[in-house]
């Protein structure tokens, strides 16, 4: 399980020491929203910021580029510290294809997020490429939005096919992801959870990351005994 506080949900006057702070608070990754104003309507921070903060914080940067044209900040945040960057299959598979292959040979994780109106068919063709599988829970472009549960059927088809297939990527959901809509995703099937507002806006970061863990431990416990029992009655 990877418990993924979002840099997006910070102060954005007191960046560095959001980064320490979340590094501190027993988070697995620190996820990164680069927005570039085209692919969505929103402008976030660039590389520069990010080459700032990795100096503060040895964690796992998860860089989500909800960008037009990322062939261009491969690159930029590869020498920036990104350990991880994720595109969008929205892209075209062409483009995605070289975009993931670009990525793998800087030596960096590869992601594949999928937008709430795209059907998470789309992914398919690039699971044998990725290491992490992001099915957005929001429509992506803005902090704080409510969570669609919509989307819980997407976890579970990237579940299926990565047992079926017996493949290992990640399962991430990002936007709305609070203490029991994590719960929710876990039973479908996630393991990486990107949490802003839910985990940046408790005073004690460290106490809102281990409650968020101990809802997922439950509620994947639960998916468990569930799956067995249906076994057993099959």
């Amino acid at each position: 399980m990877i418990i993924a506080p979002s840099l997006l949900a910070a102060d954005f006057g007191r960046f560095a020491k959001e980064a320490e702070r979340i590094s501190r608070s027993g988070a697995d990754w620190l996820h990164l929203d680069i927005m570039d104003g085209h692919f969505v309507p929103n402008i976030s921070f660039g590389p520069q910021v990010v080459k700032t903060l990795r100096p503060v914080s040895r964690i796992f940067f998860d860089v989500h580029l909800m960008c037009s044209r990322p062939e261009i900040l491969l690159a930029p945040f590869r020498e920036a510290g990104a350990s991880q960057i994720t595109i969008h299959v929205e892209l075209g598979d062409q483009a995605v294809t070289q975009l993931l292959w670009k990525i793998k040979s800087m030596g960096l994780k590869a992601g594949l997020a999928v937008n709430p109106p795209t059907s998470i068919s789309h992914a398919l063709p690039h699971l044998e490429q990725i290491d992490t599988l992001l099915v957005m829970t929001v429509n992506p472009g803005f902090g704080g939005q409510s969570f669609i549960y919509e989307t819980l059927p997407k976890v579970q088809q990237a579940a299926a096919w990565r047992r079926t297939r017996e493949l290992d990527y990640r399962i991430e959901v990002d936007g709305g992801v609070n203490f029991a809509t994590a719960a929710e995703c876990a039973r479908a099937g996630a393991d990486t959870f990107v949490s802003g507002t839910a985990l940046l806006g408790c005073r004690n970061l460290g106490a809102a990351v281990k409650k968020m863990r101990k809802c997922v431990e439950a509620a994947q416990a639960d998916g468990t005994r569930q799956t067995m029992l249906q076994a057993a009655t099959s």
